[in-house]
């Protein structure tokens, strides 16, 4: 069940984790409420969806300093997206202290100092970073 995520995207992201690593959620309950009533539609927000559930799964929190971005594919890389310096200064604005995003999205700017930027390339290798 989603709030304000499309439901489709869950059902990719799950697979995703099932088929990628290993996590057998078929017989699991998965919920996801956006809070404040807000409809997100970018696929950024895929990883951070995908690194909360198997941080519920797993029963291993993610760290409160942390900033999780990206778009999953079916084979479980992570795709870069859009507006990477901005993100990346924003949450740097907000307290963050690290930052997990797509390797791909590194291209092109130069990260501000002062924060950790973690580039990954697959689910794999964000769950590692973001899950420990």
């Amino acid at each position: 069940m989603a709030t304000g995520f499309d439901h489709n995207r869950l059902s990719l992201i799950i697979a995703v984790l099932e088929k990628r690593m290993g996590m057998f959620l078929l017989n699991q309950d998965a919920y996801l409420n956006i809070a404040g009533g807000v409809k997100l539609d970018e696929p950024a927000v895929d990883l951070a969806v995908a690194v909360s559930i198997a941080s519920s799964f797993r029963d291993q929190p993610t760290q409160p300093f942390d900033v999780v971005f990206g778009e999953v594919g079916l084979t479980g890389e992570v795709r870069g997206v859009a507006r990477v310096d901005q993100r990346v200064r924003e949450a740097q604005k907000l307290g963050f202290k690290r930052i997990i995003l797509p390797h791909k999205s590194l291209k092109g700017w130069t990260p501000p100092a002062g924060i950790e930027i973690i580039g990954v390339n697959t689910v794999a290798e964000a769950l590692s970073a973001a899950l420990v």
